[in-house]
């Protein structure tokens, strides 16, 4: 039975998910609180480039999109390390063949918002919300240019407007016992370009993603097609080394050039970028229930915003699109039981994937230039080879095994990761860390 069906946001989730209720022959309707982003530029200091990986290309794919992106992305291949001594270091993401793709933030959300207009979806732009009637299912927004009020009732209300979801919060201010917990963690960001070189050349390896793990902070960059790199600090808001310390421009070359020497001569108007590009903070968001009966349902980062630091946030929210679909597959129009089973199925992977991130923060920042570390991801990357079916590194079922849940993915890493603290106390792990029998006593503990 076709739906009227609203949308609260034209992010990268809520113009998938409209393709995806459109394929279904639901009438469906978008509205935006920011003006069309194909008419205008984009703002630095919000993510321009994302890493999209099999989850995501798999939700893609199910709508016939992830051929058109590929064309538009730069596989990575893997982590290169830049260390403060001036030595580097490549360290795969998984097998040979298996990567992930930088790609535009901006260019995706395009492109999917010209697909749902092939699919004949309306998109509001400047649409604000301000309230949401629940006896009668009914949005009410305003437009930020011209003042003028709607109100938009509808069968179903999908709120998929991010972390600070308007949505989420009306649903918070008129539902007892509506659980909500955000935190952020000490570093903010501030996203700085390396410029291509002559000709659209790439001033570092292209097909990386590069990381400058300094203990308690950390610099990224990711490529873009012009030749181009995004790079991304992150940083303590507060303390001896942190944003509020760095008040001028003497105090970010000197920082600079003693922490992060290579990238100097490679950003000729640091300064400029520092100073112009705002500071952002990083939230998790967990809330419950994420839904209304049959009426309404919070999806992507409204259900369950994350840290960048697994590259799993657009991900997560494409994955929840497909794992909807599914369900409306199998149930057709019971759309209590659909919105039921959403929740509880996604869920525990949001809460999942959201531990798992703030973890790997901890990895990409101290870890990945400490010795022991290496040798042990050089241990899984061995076991992982030998036994694929047994041991499969964390990294890899969270970003190369899109049918494995995250919280699936978080249970099984963690009982890996506990087999391995003891395997790298043992006298010797150095030498004899690729012997057949040491290999196959691992597997046997699984």
């Amino acid at each position: 039975m076709k739906k009227e069906i609203t949308i609260v946001g034209a992010g990268l989730v809520g113009s998938l998910l409209s393709i995806y209720l459109a394929k279904r022959g639901h009438k469906v309707r978008i509205y935006e609180r920011r003006g069309d982003m194909r008419r205008a530029k984009v703002e630095a200091g919000r993510s321009i480039n994302l890493a999209l990986s099999d989850r995501g290309l798999l939700a893609l794919e199910k709508i016939g999109l992830a051929d058109e992106i590929r064309k538009i992305a730069i596989p990575m291949h893997g982590r290169f390390i830049h260390n403060l001594d001036g030595t580097t270091a490549f360290q795969p993401y998984g097998k040979e063949g298996q990567y992930i793709n930088a790609v535009s933030r901006g260019e995706l959300n395009k492109k999917l918002m010209d697909l749902a207009g092939e699919e004949g979806i309306e998109i509001f732009f400047h649409e604000k919300c301000l309230h949401i009637n629940w006896k009668e299912n009914e949005v009410g927004f305003i437009n930020t240019k011209n003042g003028d009020t709607t109100d938009v009732k509808s069968d179903i209300i999908f709120g998929a407007d991010g972390a600070f979801s308007a949505a989420r919060l009306q649903y918070q201010l008129n539902h007892d016992r509506f659980d909500y917990h955000q935190f952020y963690i000490d570093c903010g960001y501030k996203e700085l370009t390396i410029p291509a070189g002559p000709d659209g050349e790439f001033l570092l390896e292209k097909n990386a993603l590069h990381i400058w793990p300094r203990k308690e902070y950390m610099l990224i960059a990711l490529p873009n097609p012009d030749g181009s790199f995004t790079c991304t600090l992150f940083f303590p808001f507060s303390g001896e080394q942190s944003f509020e310390n760095l008040t001028t421009e003497e105090k970010v070359t000197t920082f600079f050039e003693k922490t992060f020497p290579d990238i100097v001569p490679l950003i000729p108007d640091l300064n400029k970028q520092f100073f112009h590009n705002p500071v952002s903070s990083l939230v998790t968001v967990k809330c419950f229930p994420w839904i209304r009966e049959d009426k309404f349902a919070l999806i992507g980062d409204a259900a369950h915003a994350i840290v960048p630091f697994f590259g799993q946030g657009m991900n997560c929210g494409f994955e929840d699109c497909r794992i909807l679909d599914e369900l409306i597959g199998q149930h057709g129009d019971d759309w209590k039981m659909i919105l039921q089973k959403y929740q509880t199925l996604r869920k525990p992977d949001g809460d999942a994937i959201a531990d798992m991130a703030i973890n790997n923060f901890t990895e990409m920042r101290d870890k990945t230039a400490d010795p022991k570390f290496l040798l042990q991801k050089k241990i899984e990357a061995r076991l992982h080879e030998k036994y694929p079916d047994k041991w499969i590194p964390a990294y890899s079922q969270v970003t190369f095994s899109p049918h494995i849940r995250y919280s699936e993915a978080l249970e099984r890493g963690q009982k890996q990761e506990s087999i391995m603290q003891e395997v790298m106390k043992l006298v010797g792990i150095e030498t004899k860390w690729d012997e057949e029998e040491l290999l196959g006593s691992i597997i046997d503990k699984i």
